[in-house]
């Protein structure tokens, strides 16, 4: 099919929130890498259990990027572009919030969750110091979150592309300062990440006050738009919540299989993630559409934008399939396992491989109906997929089984997010 004037838009849109999502593993590399240098095997283990804790929290806070986007875009979208300021300062307001409450109650739980991962005394230890020094930079970790809805939702993937570049390079040479140079042990990696998260904040902050300003709204907290920002975001706590529970159990029944069947399961995982960034940008660029094209009243555009979007989503997926084929031979050599490891992974790869093109469709058709702010079916829809997932997974009985499991939820959600899409009760017009 040629390239039309929409797939130039997708393209706008989708490429630098590729170069965003991209980046965040990237430097994240860099960061255990200088721990690991710096201060050993022992320290990498502390920063992989509070590292965990961390995003595990970025992870269940992501609706304050997707719902802002949603609100942003729809304003923008009606002409409306007081409203959407005002929704974006409202956005920046709940996510600072909720920061400073995860400071509150995160401070003193932090020994007991680490205490959870059984880790050595040592590791606890220096897990508990960093996960303490870290949670200081939640208000702005959260801040960057909404923040990047609000550019989104305007249509802008490109200010948080460089955003993310330079806030995860600072946080690497901080890292390297503090950990190499000053020997402030895991306390200095920590307090780099902070220091990173919260200028990156500032520049979101810079650059929402400065279009709130040129719309004449108002910087002071309005409780009533913070009140319905965060009522928005519970059903999308629901979804994400649910897309968590699904993996969790992975883990879990993956480990009672076996070493061997573990070691295998968390490198299917991991690429099974890195291949969702790819797929996660055009859902992006589906939601900050989708909104616009709502709010200015286009139905019949928004059903042409998601049937391009998927259009691309499917040769993605069949792209990264392919790929993930090609690379099947040499995935196990990369990550230097052992035969009876890299026997369970041969195996899984072809069910990664298989489902590629299915979770196409599922991230554009996801990123659309958030974009409309669908989030009510979004949730209800969250809860009955991993309903139809948790009796395949449970009785797996090894690890192609659990991952065709993996397989059966993905198809699932296919059809509850195909439906809706095919319906029209989620194309709502209007600011």
């Amino acid at each position: 099919m040629p390239i039309t004037a929409r797939d130039r838009e997708i393209l706008r849109l989708a490429l630098p929130a590729l170069g965003a999502l991209v980046a965040e593993p990237l430097f994240l590399i860099a960061d255990y890498a200088i721990v690991g240098h710096g201060l050993g095997t022992s320290a990498v283990g502390a920063l992989g259990v509070a590292g965990t804790v961390l995003s595990t929290l970025v992870y269940l806070c992501v609706f304050l990027a997707y719902g802002t986007t949603a609100s942003v875009a729809r304003q923008i979208g009606a002409g409306n572009t007081e409203r959407a300021m005002r929704s974006g300062v409202d956005g920046l307001w709940l996510a600072f919030g909720i920061g400073v409450a995860l400071i509150v109650v995160g401070w003193p739980l932090s020994p007991g969750i680490v205490d959870l991962f059984g880790a050595t005394a040592t590791q606890s230890a220096d897990a508990v110091t960093y996960l303490r020094i870290s949670l200081l930079g939640t208000p702005g970790m959260l801040v960057v979150l909404a923040g990047t809805g609000v550019l989104r939702g305007m249509q802008d993937t490109r200010t948080p592309l460089v955003v993310a570049v330079g806030s995860f390079a600072l946080n690497a040479l901080l890292n390297a300062w503090f950990v190499l140079g000053l020997h402030w042990g895991i306390a200095g990696s920590a307090w780099g990440t902070v220091l990173a998260q919260t200028l990156g904040a500032a520049v979101y902050l810079w650059v929402v006050v400065g279009g709130a300003r040129r719309a004449g709204v108002p910087l002071a907290p309005d409780l009533a738009g913070i009140a319905q920002a965060g009522t928005a975001s519970v059903a999308l706590l629901v979804r994400t919540v649910c897309l968590r529970i699904v993996l969790l159990v992975a883990t879990a029944v993956a480990t009672r299989m076996g070493t061997a069947e573990l070691a295998a399961h968390a490198i299917a995982t991991q690429l099974w993630t890195l291949l969702a960034l790819g797929l996660d940008a055009i859902a992006i660029a589906g939601q900050a559409i989708t909104g616009r094209s709502l709010g200015a009243g286009d139905a019949d555009g928004t059903r042409d934008a998601t049937r391009r979007m998927v259009w691309w989503g499917v040769w993605s997926g069949v792209v990264l399939g392919v790929l993930v084929v090609a690379g099947r031979p040499f995935f196990p050599g990369i990550f230097d396992a052992d035969p009876l490891v890299t026997a369970e992974l041969l195996g899984v790869l072809w069910v990664v491989a298989l489902f590629q093109p299915i979770s196409g469709v599922v991230f554009v058709l996801d990123g659309v109906l958030i974009g409309a702010g669908d989030q009510r079916y979004l949730a209800w829809a969250g809860v009955w997929t991993t309903l139809a997932y948790l009796p395949v997974a449970l009785v797996a009985g090894d690890l192609v089984v659990l991952w065709l499991a993996l397989g059966v939820w993905m198809i699932a959600r296919m059809l509850t997010l195909g439906i809706r899409a095919y319906g029209t009760r989620w194309l709502v017009t209007g600011g």
